[in-house]
């Protein structure tokens, strides 16, 4: 027998991070219990299918009962919280190595455009995404952002490292900054070493013309495995949500995701 979607535990770390429900002084039909519409949205995410193909004899309510939760959930910032709430419990057991970060990006497909979309100039101008991600030396997602296909990564370093949040340690204050921070050639610019310096990080990163991306590719490819997990959830193969804050969410759930499972088999 497969094993539920939402475990108790991963309840138990998720259910106190939910705002009230607003009171409804008129009845109505009772709402979606929380955990059944977690439990659709996450279905959606893994099998990327349409939301109103949601299978009814899954007890999760219809699937845009589950994506008006979804919207819901992320205007009210919980997906976030719910990523950092993991991100403490891995900081405070020291399972965060900050000795070396790494910064990669993937694209996708936006068959559906969008904000965050742009031609994209590796796939003959056709709309699409990217996500750059920060991951710890062990592939821990620290932080994702999504930009347009046309967006250089050079320019986005700065954005994404402002998005790691500070994570609690065993001992002292709370850590939002590596040691190092390892990249590609892509972001051999000079922008990007004055952003590492300002935060006191060493910048290592490919220089083009002058070495090769293999030697510094032996400490990237965790960034570039967790990428390969999150692109296993397969909603996110492809971009077919125009809204920037439901991609948004679906990324960060993704990321948690693969915290809880670092954290399940550690702790």
């Amino acid at each position: 027998m497969a094993a539920p979607l939402v475990s108790d535990a991963l309840w138990s770390l998720f259910s106190p991070l939910l705002p009230p429900r607003p009171p409804r002084p008129k009845g109505g039909r009772p709402p979606v219990e929380d955990r059944a519409a977690l439990t659709g949205i996450l279905f959606v995410l893994k099998g990327g299918i349409p939301w109103e193909m949601l299978p009814q004899e899954t007890g999760c309510g219809s699937g845009m009962t589950c994506w008006r939760r979804l919207r819901g959930w992320q205007g009210a910032g919980v997906w976030r919280a719910f990523h950092h709430a993991l991100l403490d419990r891995l900081g405070r057991a020291g399972l965060i190595d900050w000795s070396r970060c790494s910064l990669d990006s993937a694209g996708l497909p936006a068959k559906a455009g969008g904000a965050a979309a742009g031609p994209n100039p590796t796939g003959r101008g056709k709309p699409g995404s990217k996500r750059h991600l920060v991951a710890d030396r062990r592939g821990i997602p620290l932080a994702v952002l999504p930009t347009a296909a046309n967006v250089h990564d050079s320019t986005v370093l700065e954005g994404a490292l402002g998005r790691v949040p500070p994570v609690r340690q065993p001992r002292g204050r709370p850590r939002r900054r590596p040691s190092t921070l390892h990249a590609d050639k892509a972001h051999d610019h000079r922008r990007c070493r004055r952003a590492c310096r300002r935060r006191g990080i060493v910048p290592r990163t490919a220089r083009r013309g002058i070495e090769s991306s293999e030697r510094l590719g032996r400490h990237r490819w965790v960034v570039e495995r967790t990428l390969s997990w999150i692109a296993r959830c397969r909603r996110l193969v492809v971009r077919y949500q125009r809204r920037d804050d439901i991609h948004l969410a679906s990324l960060v759930l993704a990321c948690a995701a693969i915290c809880f499972r670092y954290l399940r088999r550690s702790c």
